[in-house]
């Protein structure tokens, strides 16, 4: 027998009207964050970047393809690195099916990683992966986004306290990517977005990751919805890697 609750159809019901309430506050407070977020002033970027493509050497204008919106996962791949972050990797498993989708609405979706563009091919055939994917080897970008450390950042607190006294999942983390834990630490995740308008490119937005909304679609929204949820803190792996 169960040790979880089980009612009638009725008590059910009324118990999801309930919740149902909640989720709706829930929702309609995303939508005014939303707002919010559309409603950020934009700073222009002076600073001439070029990137590493499947066709040629981009600038960041060039990365938009014809369309007035860039959408950027910054994919944690250092040049050292030996494969990319797993955590990462989920997140990007979900990608492909959403560049048609947003490309008709204005907006180019990529991925872009500080390994060179040799490393990322690589690894792109290994997952399959169609989405764009740019190097951002030997350039500033990634440092000047906040998506990838020195060694003079890496003696804030913060990192201090994950380097002096790192939890296990986090050194395992490190031998999945192939580098000690202070190299591996050198590269950030999260989202970066642009716009661009008469030939000049703003920055709009910035989003870290993980950040407890957006982890990976598979592990928020849809574990989310089963009975019995999560069961553990995000334990990543590579898609053709999981443990029998």
């Amino acid at each position: 027998m169960t040790d979880h609750a089980v009612v009638s159809r009725e008590e059910w019901v009324e118990a999801c009207k309930n919740l149902l309430e909640e989720e709706q506050a829930h929702a309609n407070h995303s939508e005014e964050l939303a707002a919010k977020r559309r409603e950020l002033p934009w700073v222009r970027v002076e600073k001439e970047y070029e990137f590493d493509t499947d066709e040629r050497r981009k600038t960041l204008a060039e990365l938009f393809d014809g369309r007035s919106q860039l959408l950027i996962y910054h994919l944690m791949f250092g040049p050292d690195y030996e494969g990319a972050c797993p955590g990462c990797t989920n997140l990007a498993d979900q990608l492909d099916g959403g560049v048609v989708h947003m490309n008709h609405r204005d907006v180019t979706l990529m991925c872009i990683s500080r390994a060179p563009l040799e490393k990322l091919q690589e690894y792109k055939r290994r997952m399959g992966w169609e989405f764009p994917w740019v190097s951002s080897y030997g350039s500033d970008f990634n440092f000047d986004f906040g998506f990838a450390f020195t060694e003079e950042d890496q003696k804030a607190p913060e990192f201090r306290e994950m380097l002096d006294e790192p939890p296990e999942w986090l050194e395992d983390w490190a031998k999945q990517v192939g580098t000690d834990l202070p190299t591996g630490l050198k590269e950030g995740p999260g989202w970066n977005a642009f716009v661009l308008e008469d030939g000049v490119v703003y920055h709009t937005y910035t989003r870290l990751a993980p950040d407890r909304d957006l982890v990976v679609p598979y592990y928020q929204q849809l574990l989310d919805q089963t009975p019995k949820g999560r069961q553990d803190e995000l334990a990543a792996y590579r898609k053709d890697e999981y443990p029998s």
